[in-house]
Parts: C-alpha cells; sequence; structure tokens
C-alpha cells in the first residue's frame, strides 16, 4: 500500500533585502484636484491642493526588495490555496541575525489573513551591515520544518499496517535572497546538502519527525531593475539522489509578480487559460458593451484532452501573453445558461480555478457571474474554422471549477458501428466479406493422431500459409477495388485463386471467367461502380475494363501457387496479347527490352567483335541479318558494352522475328486496296469504270 507524496514548500526570505528595487511610486499624484471658491481665486481655477495650500510636493517612495518579495509571494501562496485548499501545505522562515518561524503546518496558518499578520508582527527588513543574515541557519530550520509532520501525515503514519510501505515525505525550500557570486551559491548548495543528510540521520533516529526523501532546493536571487546580474542560470537537477537545486535570477521590480507565476506553474503542475471575448458593459455607457479576456490557473489535467493529440496540430491552440514567458491556451466564451443546477452536462473532469489578475474589473465581473448560479461554455478553435464545446465554467459550493468537456463519442452511448470511420463518417467498408475471411480462417483443435505423416508441417504453420494467401490482396474498401465490386461476374475466380492447388476443372472455371468478361467488354455491358450511390459524375465505361484488368492482372500474379494457376495468367495474357516477363514465366523466354538493348549493343559493335559473337553463340548470320529498321531502331545512345552471357539457347536474330511476328499477328487485317495495288497506286472507283463501259457498250449495239 502506498500513499499520495505530501506537497510541502518553506520559504526562507532574506530579512536584510533594504536596497532599492527600482520601483518608485509617486506620492503626490494621490492628491485629488480640487476648485477652490473665494479667497481671492477664481472659481474657474483648477490646481492642485497642495499648490492651492502652499504644500511642499511629495517626493517619491521607493519600494525595496523586501517588500517586492513579501508582495509577489503572497500572490503565489493565493494562486495555491485557491486551488489546492489544505492539500498544499507553505511555511515561512524570515533571517536576519537570528531566525524568525513565522507559520507552521496547521491549517489556520495556511490563510493570506495569518501570513500578513505574521509579515506585519516581523516589522520591516533590517541593514545587512548591522546583522548579516546567516543564510545556512535558515536552511537548516526549513529542513527540520520538512522533517515535522503535517496533520494529514500524522494520521497516515498511525493508520500504517505492518505490511503497508511508508508514507513519502518531500518538498521544497524556496530561498528568497541576494546573492554575489556564484561561489557563495557552490558554498550554500554544499552545504545544503550536508546538512540535509545530517537532518535525515537524526530523523530517522526518532518517532517524531519523518527523514526526506527527496527535496528541491530553489535559489530566487533578487536584483534592482535596470542592473543586470553577473550570476547565470544554473540548475543542478541530480545534485545527489534526495536533492536538486535551481537558480533563478529575478529582477525584484515589476516582472517579480510574473516571474513567480511562472514558478508556481511549474512546481504544482498548472496550466493558464485565456477566456476571451467576455461581453462587459462599459462603465461610462452602460448601452454599450465591450469584450474583454480574463487568465486563468488550474491543474494541468484539464488541458490533457484537447492537447493529446499531434503537437503539430494543436500549436495553434498555445499562444503567449504579453508580459509573460510561459503559454497559455485560449477559449472562447459562449452563450451561457441558467439552469446549471438542473441539467447535466457529460464531463469528464473538474479542477479548482482562480484569476491570475484577481483586482482587476474583468476578473472580479467573472467570478461574480458564476458565483451568482451561471455557467459558461468555452469553445476550442480548431484549424479547419470549426469550433468545439471543450470546457465548461461553473460553481460548485462556492468554489469555481472548469469542467473539461468530452469532444468525442459519449461512453455513455452505443459502441460505434464498424462502418463508421474517424469522426462518425460512414465508410464503404467491405464488411461482409471481412465476414467471410473470418470464417475461411477459423482455428480449431487440431488432435495429433489426425495428422498427415506425409506432411512435416504443422496445423499451425498450414494455417499461416492459408492466411497469408488469403491476405495477399485484400482492399479494405469498396472504393479503393474495382474487381471485388463486380459479385456473381468475378466471385468463381477469387475463390478458386486462393486455393494452393487447382485442378483442370477449377483452372477451366478461372479461364471461363475471364473470357466472360472479354464477351461484356466486347457487347459493351456496363460494369457496377462502387461510386455508383454517391454524387458526382462516375468513371467511363473503358476507364472501368481497363481498372478492372489492370487490378485482376495484379491479382492473378499474386497468386501464382502451381502450375495451374500460372495457365489462368497466361490465358489472361493471350486474351490481351501481352508479352509474358520473367516475374511470372518461366525461365527459357527472354524479356524483349533486354533484347533490345543487347541488339543495340550488337548493332554498334565493330566487324570483328560481331564476329566473335556470331561464334560464341554459335550462329552463322551475317550482319546484314540483324540490321534493324531505322523505325524501330532506339534513339538512345549506346550504353557501355559489358560481357553478354545468355542464359537460354535463344539468338538475337530469333528474338527479333519473334518480336515481328508478335506484332504482326497482333495488327488488323491489311487493307485489300493496299495489297492489290501495283506500284503503289490503286484505282479507285473500279466498279464505276467498268459499269461505264457496259454502258457505252449497250448504247453502241
Amino acid at each position: 500500500m502506498s500513499f499520495p507524496t505530501s506537497h510541502k514548500t518553506v520559504f526562507v526570505m532574506d530579512h536584510t533585502l533594504t536596497a532599492s528595487s527600482g520601483v518608485k511610486l509617486e506620492m503626490d499624484s494621490f492628491t485629488k484636484s480640487r476648485s477652490v471658491s473665494g479667497g481671492g481665486c477664481s472659481s474657474s481655477s483648477s490646481q492642485p491642493m497642495s499648490q492651492l495650500m502652499n504644500l511642499i510636493p511629495l517626493l517619491p517612495v521607493s519600494k525595496s526588495l523586501w517588500t517586492c518579495a513579501v508582495e509577489a509571494i503572497t500572490e503565489y501562496c493565493r494562486i495555491v490555496w485557491d486551488i489546492f485548499p489544505g492539500s498544499r501545505l507553505i511555511r515561512f522562515i524570515a533571517v536576519d541575525k537570528t531566525v524568525h518561524k513565522l507559520s507552521s503546518w496547521n491549517l489556520e496558518d495556511q490563510s493570506l489573513t495569518s501570513l500578513m499578520n505574521s509579515f506585519m508582527m516581523l516589522g520591516p527588513p533590517k541593514s545587512a551591515s548591522s546583522s548579516k543574515p546567516d543564510l545556512l541557519k535558515g536552511l537548516k530550520a526549513a529542513t527540520e520544518a520538512l522533517t515535522e509532520p503535517s496533520a494529514i501525515q500524522h494520521e497516515k503514519r498511525t493508520s500504517l499496517t505492518e505490511n503497508a510501505t511508508k508514507v513519502l515525505n518531500k518538498g521544497r525550500i524556496i530561498l528568497v535572497t541576494k546573492v554575489e557570486t556564484e561561489d557563495d551559491v557552490k558554498a550554500m548548495k554544499e552545504k545544503f546538502h550536508d546538512a540535509l543528510l545530517h537532518m535525515n540521520k537524526t530523523a530517522a533516529a526518532t518517532d517524531t519527525q519523518m527523514a526526506i526523501n527527496h527535496c528541491d532546493l530553489v535559489i530566487l536571487n533578487l536584483w534592482p531593475e535596470g542592473s543586470g546580474c553577473p550570476i547565470p542560470r544554473r540548475s543542478w537537477p541530480d545534485v545527489s539522489t534526495i536533492m536538486s537545486c535551481e537558480l533563478t535570477n529575478i529582477q525584484g521590480g515589476t516582472t517579480l509578480a510574473a516571474k513567480l507565476c511562472n514558478l508556481v506553474l511549474k512546481h504544482y503542475d498548472l496550466a493558464s487559460t485565456t477566456v476571451t471575448g467576455i461581453p462587459m458593459k462599459e462603465e461610462q455607457n452602460a448601452s454599450s458593451s465591450a469584450n474583454y479576456d480574463v487568465e486563468l490557473f488550474h491543474p494541468a489535467a484539464a488541458h490533457a484532452a484537447i492537447l493529446k493529440g499531434i503537437p503539430a496540430e494543436t500549436a495553434h491552440l498555445k499562444t503567449y501573453r504579453e508580459g509573460t514567458d510561459y503559454e497559455t491556451v485560449t477559449l472562447k466564451w459562449c452563450t451561457p445558461r441558467s439552469n446549471a443546477s438542473t441539467e447535466l452536462q457529460h464531463c469528464s473532469s473538474a479542477y479548482r480555478i482562480t484569476s491570475v489578475d484577481v483586482n482587476s474589473r474583468p476578473s472580479s465581473c467573472l467570478t461574480n457571474f458564476l458565483l451568482g448560479g451561471r455557467w459558461v461554455m468555452l469553445e476550442m478553435p480548431r484549424k479547419s474554422g470549426s469550433k468545439v464545446i471543450s470546457h465548461m465554467l461553473a460553481c460548485h459550493g462556492g468554489d469555481i471549477y472548469i469542467h473539461t468537456m468530452y469532444t468525442s463519442r459519449s461512453i455513455l452511448e452505443d459502441p460505434p458501428s464498424i462502418s463508421e470511420g474517424c469522426g462518425g463518417r460512414v465508410t464503404d467498408y467491405r464488411i461482409p466479406d471481412f465476414g467471410e475471411l473470418i470464417k475461411a480462417n477459423r482455428l480449431a483443435p487440431y488432435p495429433e493422431s489426425t495428422m498427415d505423416s506425409d506432411d512435416n508441417t504443422t496445423p499451425l504453420e498450414r494455417n499461416r500459409e492459408q492466411l497469408s494467401r488469403h491476405t495477399k490482396y485484400w482492399p479494405i474498401t469498396l472504393s479503393s477495388t474495382s474487381l471485388f465490386t463486380l459479385g456473381p461476374q468475378i466471385e468463381p475466380l477469387t475463390t478458386l485463386m486462393l486455393k494452393d492447388t487447382l485442378n483442370e476443372d477449377e483452372a477451366g472455371e478461372c479461364k471461363r471467367v475471364i473470357r466472360s468478361l472479354m464477351n461484356m467488354e466486347a457487347r459493351g455491358d456496363p460494369l457496377p461502380s462502387p461510386m455508383a450511390g454517391q454524387r458526382g459524375k462516375g468513371m467511363k465505361r473503358e476507364d472501368q475494363y481497363r481498372a478492372v484488368w489492370t487490378e485482376l492482372e495484379q491479382y492473378l500474379q499474386l497468386h501464382l501457387h502451381s502450375a495451374a494457376h500460372e495457365k489462368v495468367l497466361e490465358c489472361f495474357m493471350e486474351c490481351h496479347n501481352k508479352i509474358a516477363t520473367p516475374e511470372y514465366k518461366s525461365d527459357d523466354k527472354v524479356d524483349i527490352d533486354q533484347a533490345l538493348k543487347e541488339l543495340d549493343e550488337y548493332n554498334y559493335m565493330t566487324e570483328r567483335e560481331k564476329a566473335e559473337f556470331n561464334q560464341s553463340t554459335g550462329t552463322k548470320h551475317t550482319p546484314a541479318d540483324l540490321t534493324i529498321p531505322d523505325s524501330k531502331r532506339r534513339r538512345t545512345a549506346p550504353p557501355p558494352l559489358a560481357p553478354m552471357g545468355r542464359s537460354s539457347g535463344v539468338n538475337l536474330l530469333t528474338l527479333w522475328e519473334n518480336k515481328v511476328a508478335s506484332e504482326q499477328s497482333r495488327r488488323c487485317l491489311e487493307f485489300q486496296g493496299r495489297l492489290k495495288a501495283e506500284e503503289n497506286i490503286t484505282k479507285l472507283y473500279v466498279n464505276l469504270q467498268k459499269d461505264k463501259d457496259k454502258d457505252e457498250g449497250a448504247r453502241k449495239k
């Protein structure tokens, strides 16, 4: 049994940060301008009160680094306690000449009221010259505070059984000070590590303390505005198995609060959401309204559903707000409703939220709007331009939550049909054919006593071979195939070709299917198109048959499991007057392209090379016998000559004669007029001339 990790943080603050932060407050600007009537002054004059009453103008007041640090840390705590009330504990220790423990792990001290009272009792910062701070004592006091169990840890420790694991005790120490050199940081890190090891030994010997399993030391180095920090930012994540260290340089002016906001997101795994397009009425003109933005903090798990896709597709959701160095997800305000208590929304999770700028007018208006019982839907923009409601803001028991909505199919609905694709789109899957494929490849017990002793293969291996034959060519959708949409016209062939052997009757049945398709094409019969119920113009009849023949040829080439399968392919090739290639024909045939290539090489040979080649091949043809007409000769330059071997006994002349005979056999019958022509001259209208001669002979008689 394992309990969740305890989240405890200790702030160790240098109480000698009296240096100016560089931020000045104009005190004289708080004096309101008034009109003084009478006393010799005109009623229309408008001057500051200090000038009218002859008062000395107030000088600007400069904030100290201590004041800026207290304000920023107070905002840090407010965010943590708003989102994790009672579960994330924070303590404060101030260090000057002595160590001041300002709070404890009790829940009464985990509030802004208790925190501000502690700082008021502590008083203003002391000068470093009069009381040099002992930061190491403050770090030792912080480690001692981490060893003190909280109320939740004490309760779980007392309820543990013998077989349960120990409660983990992890924490974080944030040191707020001003460091001059990097050597000071390294020395402080080493001394703190030694103090941590010593404290664990002490805690292990007592029952009232808990050893620290891991401690994260964060050093915030504050510097005034305008002056650069000579120490670079460093991180030591693997100081040891129980300690990690990080140094962050922060200017102590207006950017301090923004930097701490970035740290609180990192320390507590929070995320930022900016609600944009919030309609609000203007104060000056109640009849007009404007759109405002409000930034919210909440646990990062609220964005897990919309950011779980491909980073390139979700990158448009994240942006950087002005003056911040962390990303925020922008969601648009949607029309609110008032029946949140009666209408149930389909949400997957809910997390507490808090406003980043809690004192701004848009944030307070949104908070009051939600506390009044209203709820707001938030839209997530998409790259395609469409929008989807992804989150909801609503109030429960006085706390405001962000709810993550389901953007896909609800688990309460019926499961999707097999014919539905991504996004619920109806597809044209070959569902009946897939069912037949499953039936043909079912497994069943096969006793060893009935196994064939002549076959050395096991039933499982034979089943794998059968499944491989059945899935060599299997289109998933009807729109991606033209062959399997023919139905009864092609079904015997596609079924029989899947067998490992074919008898003569089965091979004849496959050949009959091929000839039947040839007859359909000759008659001009249309083929069933997979696009037939969809909008748009389908393919032409010639294109349909061309697609069927191309797919059928590919299908037959992939299923050459026996000699009978090859005969079916030869029948297909003969019907289409195609020349066999070495991929599916026997080795005694030579590729015609390779033969033409060698014939070109022969034509570029010298007389001596041709004689040697004819002698090596056993032929007695003369070079003139191998001359190719210019219309048939290749136009490309001959490749470099290479030793030409021959795997079969067929010479080049025989190949050329076979090629010419094959071309002539595919040609149509020669035109009779050209055959009867004398010296390439054919007389036209021969019968007409004969008729004229007969008429003239009849007249003479």
